[in-house]
């Protein structure tokens, strides 16, 4: 248990566990749909605990950000690692179907579910996350360029639009799978996304 003095006393909580849990809160329910209660609720600590901790709301949906790209959305840096562009394209899109529906974790996405219906007070989360899909399409768009210059996909490739193709698709998987949807069914339709997308050189 990690502990840090508040008071001179040592914290009374683990902060890993606190984060985990107000990571499937802000999962579950979006940013802006979920209220201090529901977050200290969930922590099992008072606001005052909450924020000596991991600062406002804001700071703290920062921070589950950050644990769920290392944790369920590890998939896309993986995807990236591979070494061909199908190899890519496949492990990106099967990567999300798994993610987005985890046994005893909320369905869908937390980038995709956490700015839903974002009005004034969840402008800040939604930037944040709108950049954090962008950073997905730009890491994918590279990887595609790359793929082109070492030959591995046609010179013809369009690297921006496949990108941004694997992107969408990706986002309308975890609206889906939040719908209930099976995994079954999204594994069908990731794989009638990839069947003609130009991977092979």
């Amino acid at each position: 248990m990690k502990s840090v003095n508040l008071g001179g006393r040592p914290r009374e909580f683990d902060t890993d566990q606190a984060l985990e849990r107000a990571m499937r809160v802000f999962w579950a329910q979006g940013y802006e749909g979920t209220s201090l209660t529901d977050l200290t609720d969930a922590l099992g600590i008072t606001r005052s605990s909450m924020y000596a901790a991991f600062g406002n709301k804001e700071s703290l949906f920062r921070k589950v950000m950050t644990r769920y790209a290392a944790g369920p959305a590890a998939y896309v840096s993986r995807a990236l690692e591979r070494d061909t562009a199908a190899e890519v394209a496949h492990a990106f899109v099967m990567g999300a179907v798994e993610a987005t529906t985890l046994p005893d974790s909320p369905p869908g996405c937390l980038s995709v579910q956490g700015s839903l219906a974002a009005g004034k007070a969840g402008a800040v989360a939604r930037d944040a996350l709108i950049a954090w899909r962008e950073d997905g399409y730009t890491g994918l768009r590279r990887r595609f360029e790359q793929a082109v210059a070492l030959g591995d996909l046609p010179p013809q490739a369009n690297p921006h639009l496949l990108a941004r193709y694997l992107m969408t698709v990706v986002n309308g998987i975890a609206v889906q799978a939040t719908g209930g949807v099976p995994r079954s069914d999204l594994e069908d339709v990731a794989e009638l996304a990839l069947r003609n997308l130009p991977l092979t050189s």
